[in-house]
């Protein structure tokens, strides 16, 4: 996996959580630039540990399935891909109480529910020839980076940015599902 396709992993990993920074942006009456870098990080950490968990399964059983991982890898990004690019069109709910500050557990609850996604990726990667820390770390990075500015914006984009940003992330899944098998097919 070249530079460019961490990138734009790391990018399509972060953008559900984007989504979801704007939303506890626009909760919030005047956002500080502390509440979105506490924030940022738990969301972060968070979303740059899961696909190491998914990577240590995958890598498990990558004996078994080792003529079939370009396979997996590009299925369970156009599957990915599409439930983000799906969830992108639903109408987004109403929220019934905003809170006035977000406490830690809510934000973890909120990071672990946004970053599931990076976790399957990583089972997938376990299949391909992948520096794991790597592509953990830039997911991580670009997430805390996503998400300190999605809350920031948030009071000001509202939830029409969210539902975009999701549903690019998800075209860049399969984008990204669409290269692996490309690559990996032109190579035998």
């Amino acid at each position: 996996m070249n530079l460019t396709a961490i990138s734009l992993l790391a990018f399509a990993m972060s953008t559900d959580a984007f989504a979801a920074a704007i939303g506890k942006g626009t909760a919030l009456l005047k956002p500080r630039w502390t509440e979105a870098l506490r924030t940022g990080a738990i969301f972060g950490v968070i979303e740059g540990i899961t696909p190491v968990i998914g990577w240590a399964l995958g890598s498990a059983a990558s004996d078994y399935v080792k003529a079939w991982d370009h396979w997996i890898a590009f299925v369970m990004l156009m599957v990915l891909g599409g439930h983000m690019l799906v969830a992108a069109f639903r109408p987004a709910q109403e929220a019934v109480d905003k809170p006035r500050r977000h406490g830690f557990w809510l934000l973890v609850a909120t990071g672990f529910a946004t970053s599931i996604d990076a976790m399957a990726v990583g089972v997938g990667l376990a299949f391909l020839d992948v520096d794991i820390v790597t592509v953990a770390l830039s997911i991580g990075l670009a997430t805390f980076t996503m998400v300190t500015l999605g809350v920031m914006l948030g009071r000001v984009l509202g939830a029409v940015v969210g539902s975009w940003a999701e549903g690019l992330g998800g075209l860049l899944l399969m984008g990204i599902g669409t290269l692996i098998l490309v690559e990996h097919l032109g190579a035998v």
